[in-house]
């Protein structure tokens, strides 16, 4: 039977001659698994160039944008750090459904280019030039499944099927917008005060396509170790 992988897809809890970082346990093994995530996850998101893995820590985001409720958002050149220091909160699967749960909480910082308009929450913004925003102990949760595909080898291979992801923020978070409002601090200096007053509401509004566009990433890089690594030799019977 094929077994789930840990960290969407990535978190082996087997032995590959292509990935010689990971290492087997056994079906069920809970802690085995979760200490083998710690141990692979470094190797992972610091690039692993033979099967195609970019590193991921600091990550150059090119674009993330979202238009709902009122506010338009786009980030440009985005510049993430924190993805190294994530901590497992728990690692949950079903073998048979082939489903898994992970959490992981993370301190993250990003640094770009914006461009906002509309409304956030209740009070206009508009502006756009440098941002900053440092996130901290926030809690995601990403639930993934898998299905098999023949491989260029004619082997079978691991792909995530679908993916969803859901976070919160525990302790707070801070953000930086220059030139809001053309630089006028009349204005700018109310919106940035009420921003970092009410960080949890803030963050509800922009944080989901910043959350998503990481995970992409990080997706992007675990369907590359399927496409390099057959099911064969990432599953330990």
């Amino acid at each position: 039977m094929i077994r789930v992988l840990y960290l969407l897809g990535l978190i082996l809890s087997v032995r590959s001659a292509a990935a010689p970082f990971i290492k087997p346990c056994k079906n069920g093994d809970s802690a085995c698994v979760l200490a083998s995530a710690k141990a692979a996850v470094p190797f992972f998101l610091s690039g692993v160039p033979e099967l195609g893995i970019s590193p991921m820590d600091p990550m150059h985001i090119d674009v993330i944008k979202s238009d709902q409720g009122g506010l338009k958002l786009l980030f440009k050149d985005t510049i993430m750090t924190g993805i190294k220091s994530c901590s497992f909160e728990s690692v949950k699967h079903d073998l048979v459904k082939m489903k898994q749960i992970i959490t992981m909480k993370c301190n993250l910082k990003l640094k770009g280019v914006y461009k906002l308009s509309g409304q956030l929450l209740i009070l206009p913004v508009q502006g756009d030039g440098e941002y900053s925003i440092n996130i901290r102990d926030i809690v995601i949760k990403v639930v993934s499944e898998l299905a098999t595909v023949t491989g260029a080898d004619g082997k079978p291979h691991w792909h995530i099927s679908k993916w969803k992801d859901s976070f919160n923020v525990l302790t707070g978070a801070s953000f930086a917008f220059e030139n809001l409002f053309n630089g006028n601090n009349v204005l700018a200096q109310p919106v940035l005060e009420f921003a970092n007053s009410n960080w949890k509401d803030v963050m509800q509004e922009i944080a989901p396509p910043i959350v998503h566009a990481i995970l992409e990433r990080i997706v992007s890089g675990v369907e590359a170790l399927y496409k390099a690594v057959p099911a064969e030799e990432l599953h330990l019977a």
